[in-house]
């Protein structure tokens, strides 16, 4: 397996969160990597103690790994820059590097739509850079397994589908536990992996009510029908969906217990008020804020998503769980496969 290794390379990561931090370590023993986070006292935490005690508690981080708030720093020589950074933050951290990045290769590792825009974080990066060479890793991956080095299988996907980089970047990844395949659907792949945050939310909700595998089966599934139908509309390959960007991460966020969306949900049907559930999380639930782009997009698209629109109403209009549980439930008979 070694001849598909790619070593040496110059990475940068900004976002020393969980992701950040585990995609660090992992591309370290390779490569030469440098992390940004905007906390400078998080940042010499970091060097001085070589654990993220605040993200990713319990792993140690090789000596190799730097760590810095000033970006001029990290991105300096950098050939590869990493974004790991929640969507709503990535403009802010973009005005203030876009001409250290506008040529580097640039690869998102987040899972969002922006809300105002809604737009997706590498058309984000492109409307911002003017570049092209713009990449998304994504998949069925949490940090606390992968940092540990459980077996994971991810894809990534390029703006302008340049095979021979999205190879090349493929054995930049790629190891004995990390596999990496190539996908020529960004579209699909961005829309998969932040759509599932909202349905995953659902199934949180689902066992905060204390339902059983029957309902989490049907939320997963129809969630899937829905994140398929607004994706085509969007010019995504319905097989997308039907891969690791797509069922995979949405089964994995809908069940793990290190998911936080599906975290959010269970407390929501608990009874609990998501102020009060975000007020208590380290880390941030990227489904809750993009619940209020796929809500919007849905109407611009005129698709019918009655999963994500009543996890809309629970979360923004706060509608009783049970009432949206309901109203799911009661729609007008429908046959299974349609559009």
């Amino acid at each position: 397996m070694k001849k598909f290794f790619v070593r040496n390379e110059k990475i940068a990561v900004l976002g020393a969160g969980s992701w950040g931090t585990t995609l660090a370590i992992l591309l370290s023993r390779r490569h030469k990597v440098k992390v940004w986070d905007y906390d400078k006292e998080q940042c010499d935490k970091m060097n001085r103690e070589r654990e993220n005690k605040k993200f990713l508690p319990g792993v140690a981080i090789p000596e190799k790994i730097f760590f810095s708030s000033d970006a001029d720093e990290i991105l300096y020589k950098s050939n590869i820059v990493i974004f790991a950074i929640p969507t709503h933050f990535i403009r802010s951290v973009l005005k203030n590097t876009w001409d250290k990045v506008r040529n580097k290769i640039l690869i998102n590792v987040a899972k969002g739509i922006e809300n105002k825009s809604l737009k997706r974080i590498s058309e984000i990066l492109y409307e911002t850079t003017e570049n092209p060479d713009i990449y998304t890793l994504s998949g069925p991956s949490h940090a606390e397994e992968v940092s540990r080095k459980v077996p994971t299988t991810v894809v990534i996907a390029g703006l302008n589908n340049d095979l021979r980089k999205l190879r090349y970047l493929q054995k930049i990844f790629i190891t004995e536990y990390f596999r990496v395949y190539t996908n020529e659907d960004i579209t699909g792949v961005e829309l998969g992996g932040s759509l599932k945050n909202i349905i995953a939310i659902a199934c949180g909700i689902s066992d905060g009510l204390g339902f059983g595998s029957n309902t989490k089966a049907a939320l997963m599934t129809r969630g899937l029908a829905e994140i398929q139908r607004l994706g085509i509309k969007m010019g995504a390959q319905a097989q997308t969906f039907a891969g690791l960007a797509g069922i995979g991460d949405l089964i994995t966020t809908c069940i793990s217990p290190f998911s936080r969306n599906r975290y959010v949900g269970e407390e929501l049907g608990k009874g609990r008020k998501i102020r009060d559930i975000l007020d208590g999380m380290v880390m941030v639930a990227e489904g809750v804020k993009t619940t209020l782009s796929a809500y919007s997009l849905a109407q611009k698209h005129k698709v019918n998503m009655p999963i994500i629109e009543e996890v809309h109403h629970i979360i923004y209009r706060k509608k009783n769980t049970l009432k949206a549980v309901k109203a799911l439930m009661t729609r007008d008979p429908k046959p299974e496969h349609w559009r």
